[in-house]
């Protein structure tokens, strides 16, 4: 009896032991185990719901092709004055070009009657040609001769007389060299290179069709500037009516030096720095 008593004391607290674990075993389910449930079915629940990502496709950018910047040098073309075009007379009326631009050419207009205006461009050629060669064509002269005449000094000696060169002779040509000073060198030059043609012309009727007049005309005027002076008056002998030079080095000289040799040492210079003048000009000519 005190056996079964034992056992049915024992028997509640064993129950109640029981129980008191089971509740244990339930708590801690309920707030581990369940927990941790919950917490992967909320995760699921949401990973479920959660609604699919549209693919966003970003427009295909096709790069933009940028060309380089081209830059064009500007280059300034030169303007060239192109200049009037000259209408040149014939030859045979030339005449009537050089009566209207003479008066241009000078100050001292008073001594263009010095000047043969009638077929002046051949007259030109000619006597330049000649001159060139050491003969004087008077006949084809640009200026009218001189009206005074050379005279020489008489001089009584021992034995005879002797004739000396007169200076004062020599102011005849006074006014032809105030002529030729007076003149404008350049536009000399420019009415020459205008004039070519008309001058080529003349010059071919001369029988030189194929020769450059601008070499005849630097031959005349190389020919002034190589004249010298003597340096003592001449001596001269009368032959005649005319005279000729004592000494024989002059007497060889040509026609064309002897007239520079008339002209005298002064005004021989004046000619020689016009001339000079218009010959560099002339070289700078294309």
């Amino acid at each position: 009896m005190s056996t079964k008593n034992t056992e049915q004391k024992k028997t509640p607290w064993a129950i109640i032991a029981v129980i008191i674990a089971t509740v244990i075993a339930f708590v801690i389910y309920f707030y581990v185990i369940a927990a941790d449930e919950n917490n992967s079915s909320d995760t699921v629940a949401t990973t479920a719901v959660a609604p699919a990502q549209t693919p966003v496709f970003e427009p295909e950018i096709t790069p933009e092709l940028i060309e380089p910047e081209i830059t064009t040098e500007q280059v300034e073309e030169e303007i060239v004055a192109l200049e009037p075009e000259i209408l040149l007379p014939t030859l045979d009326e030339s005449d009537t070009w050089f009566s209207t631009k003479l008066p241009t050419l000078t100050w001292r207009k008073e001594l263009l009657k010095l000047v043969v205006t009638e077929d002046i461009i051949r007259r030109f050629v000619v006597f330049t040609d000649n001159f060139s060669q050491g003969t004087l064509a008077y006949e084809h002269t640009p200026l009218i001769t001189p009206s005074e005449k050379f005279t020489a000094l008489e001089e009584p000696t021992d034995n005879g007389i002797k004739l000396q060169w007169d200076e004062s002779s020599t102011r005849r040509f006074s006014n032809y060299v105030d002529l030729l000073r007076s003149m404008d060198s350049e536009t000399l030059v420019k009415w020459y290179v205008e004039l070519k043609p008309l001058i080529d012309q003349a010059y071919g009727e001369l029988g030189y069709p194929e020769q450059d007049f601008t070499d005849v005309l630097h031959n005349a005027i190389t020919k002034v500037l190589d004249m010298e002076i003597p340096k003592i008056q001449p001596e001269l002998e009368r032959l005649s009516v005319m005279y000729k030079y004592k000494d024989p080095s002059l007497e060889s000289l040509d026609d064309a030096e002897k007239l520079l040799l008339r002209l005298g040492k002064e005004n021989l210079l004046v000619i020689k720095s016009v001339l000079l003048e218009i010959n560099e000009k002339l070289a700078r000519e294309p």
